[in-house]
């Protein structure tokens, strides 16, 4: 069985390529659903122009099929609401040294 737990270990493994913290604790990741092996996400980008949403998107997909028991990884990109600092967790502005 696929675990929320198991899912955000992986999504803590893919890095927005311009800045060195990974996608969970920038914020990016909106929703999160699981249901009979099916993986959903809602996701953002730091920027609607990022040049590369389509191979971070396809990256993020190629990590999650590789858990037991996935069958199919959606992931839905949206920017509403855009994204921002206040989304990140506290040790990625601590690490960005925004604290």
């Amino acid at each position: 069985m696929v675990t929320k737990k198991a899912v955000l270990e992986v999504l803590k493994t893919c890095y927005d390529p311009e800045i060195p913290v990974n996608i969970v604790d920038l914020g990016l990741i909106y929703g999160l659903k699981i249901n009979k092996g099916k993986i959903d996400i809602k996701m953002t980008l730091t920027s609607p122009h990022c040049p590369i949403a389509e191979p971070l998107i396809q990256s993020i997909k190629n990590k999650l099929m590789l858990l037991k028991g996935v069958k199919d990884v959606n992931i839905e990109l949206t920017f509403d609401p855009p994204w921002s600092k206040d989304r990140m967790s506290a040790s990625a502005k601590r690490q960005l040294g925004l604290y």
